[in-house]
This record gives C-alpha cells, sequence and structure tokens, in this order.
C-alpha cells in the first residue's frame, strides 16, 4: 500500500503524475483559513507533506502522527517550525540551488533599474512627459566600476558578486560569518565587517535569511552609515530590514533610492509610503519567478520527498541532524 501525503500546492501534471506513482496524494488549494482544517484532518493519517507558504507549526504537527518527511518547494523555511520538527525526527528539505541564478538575475535587474529609474523613465514616457532631449531631471547614475557591498555571501551573493565584477568592472566588498575563497579568487572580493561595507558601498545588496539574529540588521543606525549617494537593494528576506527606519532615510536623503523585491509585510499594503517615491523600485517578490526556476523548485520539492520517506537522503535538508537518529 502507498504511504498517504498532503500536497497543498498545485504542481505541473507530470510532476503530479510522479508523486501518484509512489504515494496517495491528498491534495489541497493552498494552506489557507479554509483549507487548514482539512488539511489537520488529512494529515492523522499521512506520512508526507509538499507545499509552499503554509505555517507548519507545533499545532499543525500534533495533528501529523504519522509523518516523516516534509517538502518545501522554496529554498526558504520561515513558515516551518525547524525545531519542532527535529524533535520529532522529521526531515524538513528544501529547494537551495535552482533558483541561484535567477535570483542573482532579479537582484542586478533591481541594481540597473534604481540606478538608471528605469521604472521612473518608462513611466513618464507612458504619460506623455518626454517631449525633446531629456535634461538632468531624467539622469541616473552609473553602475560600472561603483563597488558592490554584499551583505551574506551564500549561493547567491556569488552569483551577484560574479555578475557585478565580470559584467561591470565593480569592486566587490562583502561581508560574511565566513571567508569565501571563491568569492575572493575568483571576483576579487574583499571580506570587511559590516560598518567598512555599509560607509565604502556604492549599492549595499542584502542575500541573506530571516532569523533571530538577522531581523532588523539594517535600521536606522546602519543606514546613517552609508554614502547619501548610495542604493540599497533587498531580495533576501523583508524583515533584515528595518523598513520604517527605511522610509525615513529615503525621505530624508540619507540614502539616494532603494530597489525591493521584499518586504516585512507581503504584499505589501497599499499605503505604503515605498509606493508613492519616484526613487524606490517595488517587485512583488519575483526573485525566483520564471517558469523554468518554479518548475526546478517543484521538480526538486517532488524528489526531495520521495528521498525522505525512502530514506534516501543525500542532500538539501535543513535539519540533517534527524538522519543520524
Amino acid at each position: 500500500m502507498k504511504p498517504s501525503i498532503v500536497l497543498y500546492k498545485k504542481l505541473p501534471a507530470d510532476l503530479r503524475q510522479r508523486l501518484d506513482q509512489h504515494f496517495n496524494v491528498i491534495e489541497f488549494n493552498g494552506m489557507n483559513s479554509t483549507t487548514r482544517p482539512q488539511i489537520l484532518d488529512a494529515l492523522q493519517q499521512a506520512e508526507g507533506l509538499i507545499g509552499s507558504n503554509g505555517k507548519v507549526d507545533k499545532e499543525l504537527l500534533d495533528h501529523a502522527p504519522r509523518l516523516r518527511g516534509v517538502s518545501t518547494i522554496s529554498v526558504g523555511f520561515d513558515n516551518f517550525d525547524v525545531e519542532e520538527l527535529t524533535r520529532r525526527g522529521i526531515p524538513l528539505m528544501h529547494t537551495p540551488t535552482v533558483l541561484t541564478d535567477t535570483v542573482a538575475d532579479t537582484m542586478m535587474t533591481l541594481v540597473l533599474a534604481t540606478a538608471r529609474r528605469a521604472v521612473e523613465s518608462a513611466e513618464r514616457v507612458k504619460a506623455g512627459e518626454w517631449n525633446g532631449s531629456i535634461g538632468a531631471d531624467w539622469f541616473g547614475v552609473d553602475v560600472h566600476h561603483k563597488t558592490m557591498g554584499i551583505l551574506g555571501m551564500g549561493r547567491i551573493g556569488l552569483a551577484l558578486a560574479k555578475r557585478a565584477h565580470l559584467g561591470f568592472d565593480m569592486p566587490i566588498l562583502y561581508t560574511a560569518r565566513r571567508q569565501h575563497a571563491e568569492a575572493e579568487n575568483s571576483f576579487n572580493a574583499r571580506r570587511c565587517d559590516l560598518d567598512t561595507l555599509l560607509s565604502e558601498s556604492d549599492f549595499l545588496c542584502i542575500s541573506l535569511p530571516h532569523t533571530d539574529e538577522t531581523f532588523h540588521m539594517i535600521s536606522r543606525e546602519q543606514l546613517a552609515k552609508m554614502k547619501s549617494s548610495a542604493i540599497l537593494v533587498n531580495a533576501g528576506r523583508g524583515p533584515v530590514v528595518d523598513e520604517e527606519a527605511l522610509i525615513e532615510a529615503l525621505q530624508q536623503g540619507v540614502i539616494h533610492a532603494a530597489g525591493l523585491d521584499v518586504f516585512e509585510q507581503e504584499p505589501l499594503p497599499k499605503d505604503s509610503p515605498l509606493l508613492k517615491m519616484p526613487n524606490v523600485v517595488a517587485l512583488p517578490h519575483i526573485g525566483s519567478a520564471t517558469h523554468e526556476t518554479r518548475y526546478g523548485m517543484a521538480a526538486c520539492a517532488v524528489d526531495n520527498l520521495i528521498a525522505a520517506l525512502t530514506g534516501e537522503v543525500k542532500e538539501f535538508c535543513v535539519n540533517p541532524e534527524v538522519l543520524k537518529k
């Protein structure tokens, strides 16, 4: 008899068929206030759980006595109680490698769009404001040869450093818990402390997860140390930046501009001052949002769940210590 699993995100037909080959699949259209009670009921017999954008907390796990593996269709795992999963010996799988280049592309897009005022200029053209040769009030700033500071030198940070250094001749600074030899040897990156990163970067690019340690890592004190000409780019997690402090810094000219793909509250509230600022490029968390990458993430998550429930996990486990038990 096939193990039962709960699926709470629609998958491409071929990936759903792959799950059906291995499991008895109970599918729900997302995990929300309407479907969560039904999911809790279905989890009474389920051995696996796969999806994204749902809260997997102690309450949910208390309804899943047979659960042996969880797979998220994402690299981040903010919505999962990793400590509780680990205590119960349940591996949590994620998709950290599939989206690396796509998110790095998004970050470079934000660098360019913000520096060159691409979105603002396009809107002005559509509004009929382009009536002749443009003047200084349309001008942006150069990207090439400017200093890029990367906060968090993981896979995405490294991919961003590659684009910036090889494509735009940008000197690279980075702040990370550990020295990154590949970034230094391949892209001449220089590791520095956070204060140096803030004071010397023309573009501060944030690629960090949301943890207790990174929450509001960039707030008023840190923004005040940046150049007034600097541009902040965040495509990591919204809560790493104190949004209220960022709004103040942008309004008061403490920094020049911001390119944002993530926010403290998502979707971004319609009354957010960020939406009214011409020096802000705001995207709807599109970091990994391409057809190819989202398919790759889903395929990886399916493989991850199969590996977790067959005892064949070799990589992509958030809490690998449970595999040794």
